[in-house]
């Protein structure tokens, strides 16, 4: 029963982030890319990538990884709009777009992992 209630909590606080970080981007960068969507799924990426590492050293209870990871990363994360997003782009006959929304999303997310895991590596470095 716990281990719902470290998802409900996580996946609440990440939707909500989500919602602000998206409407964000969307209000100074416009609407006509999904730009809220992207900046959520690679900053989401970079921010599980650093976790991760930061994690890695230390025992964290399986709970507080499931509360982190599934719950407020996922509930952070929008792959599923991102997808969308990219289908409705296509569909507007705006391939270009549809086809860059995939790179962009796909590339920078991979990288920010990597960038965010060697972040913790630093970060961990420096406090030794």
């Amino acid at each position: 029963m716990y281990k719902i209630l470290y998802l409900v909590a996580g996946g609440a606080i990440g939707t909500g982030a989500r919602y602000f970080v998206s409407g964000i981007a969307q209000k100074y960068m416009g609407s006509g890319f999904p730009w809220g969507t992207l900046i959520v799924n690679v900053s989401g990426a970079f921010v599980i990538g650093l976790i991760w590492g930061l994690f890695e050293t230390v025992e964290i209870r399986s709970g507080l990884r499931m509360f982190v990871f599934i719950g407020i990363l996922g509930g952070f994360t929008t792959f599923s709009s991102y997808a969308l997003e990219t289908m409705n782009l296509y569909k507007q006959g705006e391939i270009k777009m549809a086809v860059f929304n995939i790179l962009v999303n796909n590339i920078l997310a991979i990288i920010l992992v990597f960038v965010g895991f060697m972040a913790a590596r630093g970060i961990l470095g420096i406090l030794k």
